[in-house]
């Protein structure tokens, strides 16, 4: 059961200024697929994409110094801009679940005022994209209530993935969380520095040891919960200096989801179909065919021996 929080105060306000006119895009942001920012799942740096490969031939353009200079100030300048848009989705999503607590409606002007600020022209984007978190790890939908006065409400859904079959049984954010933490694992090449876990929590806006209304304490969930449960396995790397440790999946995952699952939850984050990361898209069907022999063999076995 998920603990109950002993209080919670809204953030200090950004921008006191109140969001005026309407965006007439802001109830399909909230449905239509766009082309976004990365999701805090996987980048550390907007300008890649794990596992996707670039096109066969690409080179880089000559440049000269001045040239050179002036691409890697945009470059800067756009990275900067990608983490603030990742900060300030990761802060409406914590506020949105904040102000769910009171069940009452949660209103556009006030997503503006404590937490949007001067991105209120992006508002169509960061309510997409905070409403893709809300749903996929946190297991809420977020629902436009009235168009006219902008007013939202979160409807708890339990289950992060829209899936014919559920792949983990569980509350929906905590659920949630492990299916970030598998998905992470498994992009990495199956294996994630405990560093690179916590850094993943911090973009989505959650502090590792600090506590959390949904989770407690988000450290202590993963080390004594989904590493106790068999969910993770973790362990030191060896030949580091300082030591470092690793997650990896356990067998219970293996036991309940599998890898196109995992791929497809971060597909969806992304915005992507699964054969967007082809590495990871091939590991996945490989994996599924050794799990078709599996059961094949197993009802073999049990179709010859039938006690």
């Amino acid at each position: 059961m998920l603990q109950k929080p002993e209080s919670g105060a809204l953030p200090i306000p950004q921008a006191e200024r109140e969001m005026d006119g309407s965006h007439d895009g802001e109830t399909q942001a909230l449905t239509a697929s766009q082309e976004m920012a990365p999701s805090p799942l996987l980048q550390e740096s907007p300008e890649e994409d794990l596992g996707a490969v670039r096109e066969e031939g690409a080179t880089e353009p000559c440049l000269t110094p001045r040239g050179a200079r002036a691409l890697a100030a945009k470059t800067l300048a756009r990275r900067r801009a990608c983490r603030r848009l990742d900060r300030t989705v990761a802060e409406l999503v914590q506020f949105l679940l904040l102000k769910d607590r009171k069940k009452s409606p949660i209103t556009r002007s006030e997503m503006v005022k404590y937490v949007i600020g001067d991105l209120k022209d992006l508002f169509p984007e960061i309510i997409a994209r905070a409403a893709d978190h809300l749903r996929y790890v946190f297991g809420f939908e977020l629902k436009q209530l009235d168009r006219k006065h902008h007013t939202y409400i979160l409807i708890n859904k339990l289950k992060p993935i829209e899936d014919e079959e559920e792949a983990l049984r569980g509350d929906g954010p905590r659920l949630g969380l492990l299916m970030m933490i598998l998905g992470l694992i498994y992009m990495k090449g199956n294996s994630a520095r405990e560093a690179q876990v916590w850094a993943m929590l911090r973009r989505l806006g959650v502090r590792p040891s600090k506590y959390h209304f949904l989770f407690g304490y988000p450290k202590r969930l993963i080390m004594e919960d989904f590493v106790q449960l068999r969910y993770l396995n973790y362990r030191r790397v060896p030949h580091t200096n300082p030591p470092e440790c690793e997650f990896s999946w356990g067998p219970r995952s293996n036991l309940e989801t599998s890898k196109m699952k995992v791929l497809g939850f971060v597909a969806k984050l992304h915005k992507k179909e699964p054969q967007h990361w082809p590495v990871q898209y091939r590991e996945a069907l490989a994996d599924e065919a050794d799990r078709a022999r599996a059961g094949a063999s197993v009802r073999a076995r049990a179709s010859t021996y039938p006690w």
